[in-house]
């Protein structure tokens, strides 16, 4: 079962788009550009979204279930 996580390992800010590419099977440079794309398309929505989700997104806690 997919949990969707911030990565640990993985991040430059939060971590956000590191998790949602390990939760979507994605490369994370795809998804920051996508992030990116959405920033200008999106009129700076896509900060504020990325803020709550990194405030509400919990942390890759490291340990992989078996």
């Amino acid at each position: 079962m997919k949990k969707l996580y911030r990565s640990r390992t993985d991040k430059k800010l939060f971590g956000v788009c590191g998790g949602l590419a390990q939760y979507m099977d994605l490369d994370p440079t795809i998804m920051r550009l996508i992030a990116v794309i959405l920033l200008f398309v999106s009129f700076g929505w896509a900060i504020l979204i990325y803020l709550v989700m990194g405030l509400v997104m919990p942390i890759d806690d490291g340990y992989t279930d078996i």
